[in-house]
């Protein structure tokens, strides 16, 4: 696996405007990029801005990128301008013009930037919008009680 841990190391390996990496590739720090990305393998990194992404599988935070060509992809958020994907599970996806994947989409919010665009396609599978979880503020003593611990507080 190759891993790398600064920009100046990923921009070392970028020939012709295309990052190439045959295997699986880990990205342990985030990065932007002039440069298209072709994995022969599985990528694994928090956040992505390049042009073009091509690999088998895409493990992410954030991605922003022109054009994503994957089997799985399985982020946070989600900022293309086209997505050609086997399956997508994200938080939040937003695009251009096309979203069509072959298996499913499971995110929680998707939309189109444009008012002329093409609706989500899922060929062998179905879209499933998720609602977002909800956050409440709660007490020490009120987490306490709702584990079952008997808590006393002393001030």
């Amino acid at each position: 696996m190759k891993i790398y841990t600064s920009q100046r190391e990923i921009e070392a390996d970028i020939k012709d405007g295309v990052l190439a990496i045959e295997g699986d590739v880990a990205f342990e720090c985030s990065f932007a990029i002039e440069a298209s990305i072709v994995v022969r393998g599985n990528i694994t990194a928090f956040d992505i801005d390049a042009l073009d992404i091509t690999a088998l599988d895409i493990n992410a935070f954030d991605i922003d990128v022109l054009d994503i060509t994957a089997n799985n992809l399985n982020v946070r958020n989600i900022d293309a301008l086209d997505i050609i994907v086997r399956n997508i599970d994200a938080r939040d996806i937003s695009y251009n013009a096309f979203c069509d994947v072959y298996g499913s989409i499971k995110c929680e919010s998707i939309e189109a930037r444009r008012s002329s665009h093409s609706k989500p396609v899922c060929l062998d599978g179905k879209l499933t919008i998720t609602t977002k979880a909800s956050t409440k503020e709660m007490t020490v003593a009120e987490v306490s009680k709702e584990l079952g611990y008997d808590v006393k507080i002393i001030e």
